[in-house]
């Protein structure tokens, strides 16, 4: 059984998710077998919120090189979590 540590991730700060954490928009990084039901479950019992809708994306990795080597960054999924009016806020993006 998946605990909800093992489907976030991550938090993702930058100003773009800042400026939606104000709306109540809340961007994670997650596993990337998981799906909108586990990621709303997820961030329900970590965080006590209720959730309203969880957009997601997936994002390959980058191609890098040093020399002649060639590799990529580790590709990854990305979720927004919009939650509803009457919960609280998620206390960790609220010090930022």
């Amino acid at each position: 059984m998946r605990t909800p540590y093992d489907v976030i991730l991550a938090p993702i700060i930058s100003e773009k998710s800042m400026d939606d954490a104000a709306n109540k928009k809340y961007t994670f990084k997650v596993a990337t077998d998981a799906t909108k039901f586990d990621i709303k479950a997820a961030v329900e019992a970590a965080f006590d919120v209720e959730v309203v809708r969880v957009n997601t994306s997936n994002y390959d990795g980058k191609l890098k090189r040093q020399g002649k080597y060639v590799g990529r960054t580790a590709s990854y999924k990305k979720a927004i979590v919009e939650i509803s009016e009457n919960s609280k806020p998620i206390a960790f993006f609220e010090g930022l």
